[in-house]
């Protein structure tokens, strides 16, 4: 193999890395645990995620803060109110 093809095949590797540790896969967050605490007045905007139940993760309403995400019960009433706005 020459020095030329090594060093190409290198430097791509190299560039392949740098960009794999820049942009790391996002993978989502799963709740664990929800609260049935009334959270609302610590809810920032008007979207929520609903995720679904499957191991480890429980079935879950995820509403943004300002401090992260809140998992909260899909069936406390402040969250079937939030979901009605």
């Amino acid at each position: 193999m020459s020095v030329k093809i090594l060093f190409i095949t290198l430097l791509l590797l190299f560039v392949c890395v740098s960009s794999a540790a820049r942009h790391p896969s996002r993978s989502r967050m799963c709740c664990i645990k929800v609260t049935t605490l009334n959270m609302s007045p610590e809810v920032v905007g008007e979207t929520y995620r609903e995720q679904a139940a499957g191991s480890p993760c429980v079935k879950a309403i995820i509403f943004n803060t300002e401090y992260g995400q809140l998992c909260a019960d899909p069936n406390a009433q402040w969250v079937k109110d939030r979901k009605l706005c």
